[in-house]
């Protein structure tokens, strides 16, 4: 193998594939997982790492907890309750459009905490569109109050969005740790949202006695498509959960937890089918995996350690210090300003996986890890809250703009940033309000 960094500094050829591979990110010419495996391997091959160091550099943690995960919603998805909770949830507003859109908001945002935003859009958007459709009102309002309910909502827990998986794996920070911290402050946003949501448009929400029948009229059960399975998913669920709670007690890591739950789940799911449809069933549970962003982060993890080991990411700490003059304050508040609109131009993953190791950097100047919690808070905040940014700052937004566009109701990208600039800006704007008075009042 031709080593290239015993001609050229290796921080050069770290920063040049590092760099080529967020440009490629960005144009979304190539698949993103393909991307960052091409660029790990150039890593390797430049003899910037080594093969032994590039497999070492994945988190297995972080890996465990998203596979196992997105079994569990994969298989708790069959029973239908996500559907069944947005009709019933109408129907318990008495099919009230005002009423509706506070409940869409609060359960997008609550399903969000627990499960990938992309998935909660995918249940919540479809029948969201056929409910409004039988109150013959206009769906926007609804759809994109759910996209950044979803966001917003994500960042409450660690399993919430990718940032925090990574955060709290890096930190070995424990699921209550994410509760305590920022479920507060995201709870006074989503709150604030949703009702400035109603105040503008309460005008146009308004439909006919005889359309609130038809709501009415939705048979909730039917979408309950397997209550055994429903008792199942929803008993593993609440014990992986409390496994999260409790995770430091018992000695176990998330990754452990989840995907723990995972086989106890397919085992249920499969229990007392032929050996056949058994492992049919099991293996169409697999497929519904996110494969292309498990390798998207185990080729992320490479590139990334790449820049860590080259002292590439140490330098970019020191620098930062300098700029911020070792204010812990000053760190906090650029920390959450910068990844709020990185966040909300590109995918936040790269982003949050790359400053990771360059906060790890700064901890010793700035009073260790208790100290420096505030930034790493900072970090989560911004860049969960920053993906509401634009139309291209979270996958979940691109769904709903996708879903919307085939039924009829497109969601135009200049039209979106006149919401979601000023909702952003808003939301960053409370967070900083939070941390600084949690932290430095």
């Amino acid at each position: 193998m031709f080593d290239l960094s015993l001609f050229v500094n290796p921080k050069i050829i770290a920063s040049m594939i590092v760099a080529a591979c967020y440009v490629v990110l960005f144009s979304e010419k190539i698949n993103r997982a393909v991307t960052t495996l091409f660029a790990a391997t150039f890593m390797i091959l430049s003899g910037i790492i080594s093969q032994q160091e590039a497999f070492s550099s994945i988190d297995f943690n972080t890996i465990s907890l998203l596979i196992g995960m997105m079994v569990i919603v994969s298989v708790t998805e069959r029973s239908g309750l996500f559907q069944f909770v947005a009709v019933w949830s109408a129907q318990k507003v008495k099919a009230n459009p005002i009423g509706i859109m506070i409940m869409l908001g609060a359960i997008t945002g609550v399903f969000s905490a627990f499960l990938d935003n992309v998935t909660t859009v995918l249940l919540i958007v479809p029948v969201t569109v056929q409910i409004t459709r039988k109150l013959e009102i206009e769906p926007y309002p609804y759809l994109i109050l759910e996209i950044f309910a979803s966001n917003i909502g994500g960042t409450a827990t660690l399993i919430g969005d990718p940032p925090n998986i990574l955060i709290g794996s890096a930190l070995h920070l424990s699921f209550t740790d994410f509760i305590l911290n920022l479920a507060p402050i995201v709870l006074i946003v989503a709150t604030t949202l949703i009702f400035s949501f109603i105040l503008i448009f309460k005008p146009v929400l308004k439909t006919s006695d005889k359309n609130r029948v038809a709501v009415l009229r939705m048979n909730a059960k039917a979408y309950l498509t397997d209550k055994i399975l429903l008792y199942k998913s929803l008993g593993v669920l609440g014990l992986v959960i409390l496994g999260f709670i409790l995770a430091e007690t018992i000695h176990l890591e998330n990754g452990t937890i989840a995907l723990f739950g995972a086989a106890v789940l397919l085992m249920l799911y499969t229990l007392g089918d032929t050996p056949y449809k058994r492992d049919d069933k099991t293996e169409e549970m697999f497929n519904l995996v996110d494969w292309t962003t498990i390798f998207f982060f185990c080729g992320l993890f490479m590139v990334v350690f790449g820049l860590e080991k080259t002292g590439v990411l140490e330098l970019l700490g020191q620098k930062f210090i300098n700029i911020t003059n070792g204010s812990l304050k000053r760190a906090t508040f650029a920390i959450l300003g910068i990844s709020a609109f990185v966040s909300a131009a590109i995918d936040n993953i790269p982003f949050v996986a790359t400053m990771i190791p360059v906060l790890k950097s700064m901890e010793p100047t700035l009073g260790g890890r208790e100290a420096m919690m505030p930034v790493w808070w900072a970090l989560s905040l911004g860049a969960c809250f920053g993906g509401n940014g634009s139309l291209i700052g979270a996958s979940a937004n691109v769904i709903v703009a996708g879903i919307a566009a085939r039924e009829g109701h497109p969601i135009k990208f200049l039209a979106f940033l006149l919401w979601s600039v000023p909702v952003m800006l808003i939301s960053v704007l409370m967070a900083g309000i939070y941390l600084y008075m949690k932290y430095f009042f």
